[in-house]
């Protein structure tokens, strides 16, 4: 399947939206942070709360890990499929967290980041991303995953205390986009852009355009 820039955009605009709103006034950032009892009036928040970060340490650590997630995708170069999974899984995962009534609001880009890894893994190990040893990457990468999620027990623990940082962490959000990003990237895997365009299947072993 043809590959597309449109992953890299996406992890662009995430990056610089993040750094926009961090210097961003607080009255302002409000209207951007999702909140439980009021997203229905400020709908946007689904998509704008994911670049609101409360304090340096949390914006840094997820700049760290987009640009890791970044440099991975310019080698591999997502196809436009595994982007729109992505888009989907972004607001979803975010709209999931009203299953834990303990979480009044959440912010920041971790469980977006959850959900691309996700979204990728479950390309790599079904080939649809035609890289060598495409399978051990996203075995890779899905075993690191599930790893952490295992370890956070989210469905169990949804929001935890961290005091070197001053901050609740909401793990439910890891857990709820990374859902959202394996159902999304399997579903996108059985309905790829050649079917729609008529366009003739290509092998899995393919190399990519």
């Amino acid at each position: 399947m043809k590959r597309s820039a449109s992953w890299l955009l996406l992890c662009a605009l995430h990056a610089v939206a993040s750094m926009l709103l961090w210097w961003t006034r607080e009255g302002t950032l409000d209207a951007f942070i999702w909140r439980a009892d009021g997203w229905t009036v400020q709908p946007w928040t689904l998509w704008t709360s994911a670049w609101v970060h409360l304090n340096t340490p949390q914006l840094i650590f997820n700049q760290i890990a987009l640009g890791a997630l970044t440099a991975f995708a310019w080698v591999i170069r997502p196809n436009w499929n595994c982007t729109l999974a992505w888009l989907l899984a972004w607001p979803l995962g975010q709209l999931s967290l009203l299953w834990w009534p303990q979480i009044g609001y959440a912010v920041g880009l971790s469980g977006v980041l959850h959900a691309g890894v996700a979204v990728l893994a479950v390309q790599l190990l079904r080939q649809r991303i035609t890289i060598p040893k495409a399978q051990r990457w996203g075995g890779l990468l899905a075993l690191v995953l599930l790893g952490k999620l295992l370890l956070e027990r989210g469905w169990a623990y949804p929001v935890v205390w961290d005091g070197a940082h001053d901050m609740s962490v909401v793990q439910a959000a890891h857990l709820s986009a990374a859902a959202w990003g394996l159902l999304l990237g399997l579903i996108a895997t059985w309905g790829p852009i050649w079917r729609r365009s008529g366009l003739p299947p290509r092998p899995p072993h393919a190399a990519g355009g």
